[in-house]
């Protein structure tokens, strides 16, 4: 006698077939949204989800949950939309939140699937269930958790659309027994299909910022992070040189907002406000654009600049704007705006303003003394292609990478907007997995690196050609500097990590460099290679720790 057929609910019948599943409905969302890259370091409870993906969906392993998120943050930011990654119940989203919060900073739009137990017993909290809501705080810019399984696929689409909106990460929590369920085929998803973002901008809001130009005497740009893209830039060219005017970049702004070997580039802004306030005593109006007014490092009292100094700002992040002390704030694309202004503004006939300059190249160091961080940013300095892509996480040497190692063109600059260490290694990886043309170069302390040394794995498992440079001083440089403000003894000892050791124990090409000599031999094999390479390779350049720190 045959069996039966399957039943409403999709379960398997007589013949062995089943209904399409809330897993397929799933894979459709991702193949739809460009989600096909998967970065995860999965659990028991993603296992239903991933084992037997289908080939049209790449899966990317990192050994640790900092690095997957790094990865995939720096996949988003290549790409210039979302990015896909899958953590494990509480101790995978616990592992990431540092990540999470670095991509809600750094306006990464991620979707992160977070595993968890079975729904059909989770009201008896078994094992590995998680109580994941509220685990990764305010970071993410929503949190889904479907009331039933037959939601998810919904809610995957909202995550993608939340992230694009918000530009940050949104979690969907499913239940490990969800993927399997049939999906619900007689109604709708709760998620719009196609969600078109105004990219105009309001003619009143430009003509108020035309009209607070043509006031000032001594105007001055600030840009910064969001305005890092191609048509930003291109704009902000035009208004810069139609009104004459230096052109700024935040402080610890973690991507470049302008060309910074444009003659109108003026440099870094000082990270605290008696520095700042006499850098821009000058001008008597600022136009803030894709930046925040301002960021600062660490507290000095006092006002940003002169009460006299009149402040715009610019930018599509609400919050940033919401914030700033700015007489007019303008909530809209920066590149409309700026392309706007370039046709409403008057030319200016004044001189032009002093140049940004880089240091001059230091003299190699002489026998018997050590290199300095110096020595390691010009020599790639000077080799460096214009396209280079910098990947920064060395905090006491940060203020010089700036000084030796211009963005000339967009995404040229990119670090972790949070402060927090662990993302140079897996988002310099997932930068490049997302651009595989263009070279791609981390300069990461030796301190910071192992934060994130896990990501090192999956850059050479995957064979992305990174170029990561190791400035290793011997302990964490940056924190003997501030602990001399202080004028106290630190109760931390230094620390001498072999990190090419660690980078070979990963299955990554390392080499352990301590001359300069060996410097400038290795950066003349690998840097022309930088583009075409599929290898990584780590260089660990022994410097001697930096004596200064003034961001």
């Amino acid at each position: 006698m045959g069996e039966a057929a399957p039943d409403r609910r999709g379960r398997a019948g007589s013949l062995g077939l089943t209904a399409r599943t809330v897993r397929d409905a799933a894979f459709d969302v991702f193949r739809r949204r460009r989600l096909t890259t998967l970065f995860s370091n999965p659990g028991s409870t993603e296992v239903p989800f991933l084992a037997g993906l289908p080939d049209d969906l790449r899966f990317v392993l990192a050994l640790h949950e900092n690095a997957v998120v790094a990865l995939a943050t720096g996949y988003a930011i290549g790409r210039g939309e979302p990015a896909l990654a899958v953590v494990h119940t509480t101790a995978g989203l616990g592992n990431a939140v540092g990540a999470i919060a670095t991509a809600r900073v750094n306006r990464a739009p991620l979707v992160v699937l977070v595993g968890q137990q079975d729904r059909r017993h989770l009201a008896f909290e078994p094992f590995l269930a998680g109580r994941l809501e509220r685990l990764a705080g305010d970071y993410p810019v929503s949190v889904e958790q479907p009331v039933r399984p037959q939601e998810v696929p919904g809610a995957i689409e909202r995550a993608y659309h939340a992230a694009t909106t918000h530009r940050g990460p949104a979690l969907v929590i499913v239940p490990m027994d969800d993927w399997s369920v049939p999906a619900d085929e007689e109604r709708e998803d709760a998620a719009a299909g196609v969600v078109v973002r105004a990219a105009a901008v309001d003619p009143a809001a430009v003509d108020r910022l035309s009209a607070f130009l043509a006031e000032a005497k001594s105007p001055a740009f600030v840009v910064g992070a969001g305005a890092d893209d191609p048509e930003t830039w291109s704009a902000l060219v035009a208004l810069a040189e139609r009104l004459v005017v230096p052109v700024f970049q935040e402080s610890f702004g973690a991507r470049a907002g302008f060309p910074q070997d444009h003659a109108l580039f003026a440099g870094y802004l000082p990270a605290d406000r008696p520095r700042l306030r006499e850098k821009l005593a000058p001008f008597d109006a600022l136009l803030v654009v894709g930046a925040p007014v301002f960021r600062q490092s660490p507290y000095a009292p006092g006002r940003f600049t002169d009460e006299r100094t009149r402040i715009a700002v610019v930018g599509d992040n609400a919050d940033e704007l919401h914030r700033s002390p700015a007489e007019l704030a303008v909530l809209a694309p920066p590149a409309a705006v700026c392309r706007e202004l370039v046709s409403r503004v008057s030319a200016r006939d004044v001189p032009p303003p002093q140049s940004f300059r880089p240091p001059p190249r230091p003299e190699p160091p002489s026998a018997g003394e050590p290199m300095r961080a110096g020595h390691v940013l010009a020599a790639l300095a000077e080799r460096l292609p214009t396209d280079a892509v910098v990947v920064e996480e060395a905090p006491v040497d940060r203020p010089e990478l700036h000084e030796r190692l211009p963005a000339r063109e967009p995404l040229g600059f990119l670090s972790a907007a949070m402060g927090g260490l662990g993302f140079a290694l897996g988002g310099a990886t997932g930068v490049r997995l997302a651009l595989p043309e263009r070279p791609v170069v981390a300069v990461v302390g030796d301190g910071s690196s192992i934060y994130g040394i896990q990501a090192l794995w999956s850059a050479a498992h995957y064979r992305v050609g990174v170029l990561f440079v190791i400035l290793s001083n011997g302990g964490y440089a940056i924190m003997d500097r501030l602990a001399e403000r202080v004028e106290r003894r630190p109760p931390w000892p230094p620390f001498d990590v072999e990190i090419a050791a660690l980078a070979r124990a990963f299955g990554c090409p390392a080499r352990r460099i301590t001359s300069h000599a060996e410097l400038v031999s290795a950066l003349d094999e690998i840097v022309p290679t930088l583009a075409s390479r599929a290898e990584p390779v780590l260089l660990e350049v022994v410097i001697a720790p930096t004596a200064a720190f003034e961001p």
